[in-house]
């Protein structure tokens, strides 16, 4: 049995877990568990609450373990492992460690030069002179039922409102007012988003994204377009363009509050490909004389139109238009892209760049 002596946070790390590391870590660098050595605490400099030190094939690794490697906690944990590496008195190689860390919690690392593994048995670990990259493994630690989350289609709105202005600090009750909602539901909402570090509060009580970033791929990840109602159809046209073109003029003159989104609205906001596929939030499903007035025909097979009648009415904040015709806004376009087919992950990483390129990064 491995004797573990060295520098461990065990307030926060059970000594089982510990060793499910040393094992995975032995694993991707062909070494038995016991070449795993122990580091002690004298080579970080500061405070840093990181969870503990270790050192294996001649490179030494500051590691944080996250009980979940949802993009919240992969996020607060890269930004503690760069704050011990480049506190320390000697290299550190920064090293993430989650039971499972999924497609957003990989690239957040990735982006940041960030080295992770989970326990379910995948890795990333790049260094000099060191790559193993393990990909593939499914979860071994699934929950049951759906976690509780920020990103709920009302409680959403309050990471809406942060993102549409990511440099504002917000006061709790002008984010209250802002999204409609209640003060203490806004008061628990921003209480789970800084627990998740997710959002900071200055000294005089404003409330920001820690992270913008970090905070839109949080929401990301959460989120489901499949939750809205969607009802999928047909209109005869010759382009994308021009379903987007009829269908929004018939429903701006039949009074119906929509925004374009997905494909067509990564178009209005940035030209950034054509499409076929017109997806258009409204806020109720419109009559039957409606959408034979518009010539729409509900059918899949075929299909160049969505309707999608929201969860929430959030969607809407924050509504532009562009040449003629509601779109929602960019940071709604770019979620509901996750989902759809085409170019939506090219259109989507556009919009993001788009969105946060000047944004500074805490």
């Amino acid at each position: 049995m491995i004797k573990l002596v060295y520098f461990v946070n065990m307030a926060r790390i059970e000594q089982t877990i510990l060793r499910d590391i040393q094992r995975r870590l032995a694993e991707f660098l062909s070494l038995s568990p016991d070449q795993v050595e122990p580091q002690p605490e004298s080579l970080l400099s500061g405070s840093v609450d990181l969870d503990f030190l270790v050192r294996a094939a001649g490179y030494r690794f500051a590691v944080e373990y996250k009980s979940r490697g949802d993009a919240a906690e992969v996020g607060a944990a890269v930004r503690l492992v760069q704050r011990a590496a480049a506190g320390s008195r000697t290299k550190l190689i920064p090293l993430v460690v989650a039971p499972y860390i999924g497609e957003v919690g990989r690239k957040i690392c990735e982006d940041a030069g960030i080295c992770w593994l989970d326990l379910s048995g995948n890795a990333h670990l790049v260094a000099p002179g060191l790559r193993v990259s393990v990909l593939g493994q499914p979860n071994r630690y699934k929950r049951s039922g759906r976690p509780k989350t920020v990103f709920a289609p009302k409680s959403s709105r309050i990471a809406r409102w942060l993102l549409m202005d990511p440099e504002r600090e917000f006061t709790q009750r002008e984010l209250a007012k802002a999204a409609g909602l209640d003060e203490g539901f806004t008061s628990r909402i921003v209480r789970h988003m800084q627990q998740q570090d997710l959002v900071v509060r200055s000294s005089s009580g404003g409330i920001k994204p820690r992270d913008p970033r970090a905070l839109l791929a949080a929401w990301r990840e959460a989120y489901d377009f499949s939750r809205h109602r969607v009802v999928r159809g047909h209109i005869a046209a010759r382009s994308g363009d021009e379903v987007l073109h009829r269908l929004s003029s018939r429903l701006r003159h039949d009074g119906l509050e929509y925004a374009a989104t997905g494909l067509a609205g990564a178009w209005l906001l940035n030209q950034f490909a054509g499409f076929r596929l017109a997806a258009i939030y409204v806020a109720s499903m419109p009559s039957a004389e409606a959408q034979q007035a518009m010539g729409f025909r509900q059918e899949e097979r075929g299909e160049n139109i969505w309707l999608v009648v929201p969860n929430d009415a959030g969607v809407f904040d924050g509504a532009v238009e562009r040449d003629g015709i509601c779109c929602a806004h960019p940071v709604q376009v770019y979620l509901d892209l996750k989902d759809h087919p085409e170019r939506s992950a090219e259109a989507a990483e556009s919009l993001r760049q788009t969105l946060f390129g000047k944004v500074s990064h805490v």
